[in-house]
């Protein structure tokens, strides 16, 4: 992206109204994923407004029900509720989520798996973990999202892990301002971390293939790219049942809400993980097949709501 510091994001100019009027004829439709948290919703409505006056369609696709960026879930809501009822197509990735999309907004949303994360080719790499004695258990606190409670799930695996033979725990946080914090709190609770900067796409999955279990730490949520590329590379996921992640991927979850975290359910997840050690893995040939027909399936809703926003035919006398 023009201006953009090498390898980091930066604001789509689709969603400047004035690059919009300039340049409607260069596009057929705007598809909006993430990337638009930085706007004021006034800002947002112009964008819709400049989609409008060209007869340009809008898809919106609804990962997040809850920005996990944001403490206060006011301004995500109050961006889904000008976008949602103004897309002339909303996907979503969970039945689940469709049925919330329809309860709150009263629309029906297409549900659109996510693709794979890991490309066919890693994915079928064997698995070494099948051919060693260590259970190993991760936690990364990432860049410390405002959904993120890294700390205290951590502390209280690190009790149960201790009570497993041959189960290890390993935590990872990223060497930014919020890593580090978190870093802190968690060795002065005698809880070992890792500090370093975010992995590389091949570090990501090296890592989560040394994996037995990843606990995903979130106080709330709807879906996750983490799980998806969990279950390409087989690695089982301990999630919270706040969103929609068993939906997604089989996985195992934990109980919490946005300000208490079960202690004893996720003890109980991590035992059973621990007694049963699923493997969870998802076929690389089918996510691959599956990749297609993602493809497929936004190909023909994108013509569907192109040829809706066409003008109508003028019929001569």
């Amino acid at each position: 992206m023009p201006g953009a510091p090498e390898g980091q994001w930066w604001p789509h100019r689709m969603l400047e109204p004035a690059w919009l009027h300039a340049h409607h004829r260069r596009f057929d439709l705007l598809h909006l994923h993430f990337g638009y948290e930085h706007l004021a919703l006034e800002e947002l409505r112009a964008v819709v407004e400049a989609l409008r006056a060209h007869a340009k369609p809008l898809v919106l696709t609804v990962h997040d029900l809850r920005n996990p960026h944001q403490v206060d879930p006011g301004p995500h809501r109050a961006a889904l509720d000008l976008l949602v009822p103004a897309a002339d197509a909303v996907i979503t990735l969970t039945p689940g989520a469709a049925e919330r999309i329809g309860a709150v907004w009263g629309r029906t949303a297409t549900v659109i798996p996510h693709p794979y994360v890991v490309g066919p080719t890693r994915a079928g790499r064997p698995d070494t973990r099948d051919h060693r004695d260590e259970f190993v258990v991760g936690v990364h606190a990432k860049s410390m999202r405002a959904n993120c409670d890294a700390v205290a799930v951590a502390e209280r695996l690190a009790r149960t892990v201790s009570t497993l033979p041959g189960a290890r725990l390993v935590v990872h946080a990223h060497d930014d301002e919020g890593g580090r914090s978190a870093a802190e709190d968690l060795r002065e609770r005698g809880v070992p971390v890792t500090v370093r900067p975010p992995f590389s796409d091949d570090e990501l999955f090296g890592y989560l293939e040394d994996l037995d279990v990843s606990v995903l730490p979130h106080k709330f949520g709807t879906h996750s790219g983490w799980l998806e590329a969990c279950h390409d590379l087989g690695t089982t996921v301990l999630a919270p049942d706040c969103g929609f992640y068993q939906e997604q991927a089989p996985c195992l979850l934990y109980h919490r809400t946005e300000t208490a975290l079960d202690h004893g359910s996720l003890d109980d997840a991590l035992r059973q993980a621990f007694a049963q050690r699923p493997r969870w893995r998802a076929d690389p040939r089918r996510r691959a097949a599956d990749r297609v027909a993602i493809a497929d399936a936004h190909d023909l809703l994108y013509r569907a709501v192109a040829r809706a926003r066409e003008p109508a035919a003028v019929v001569p006398w």
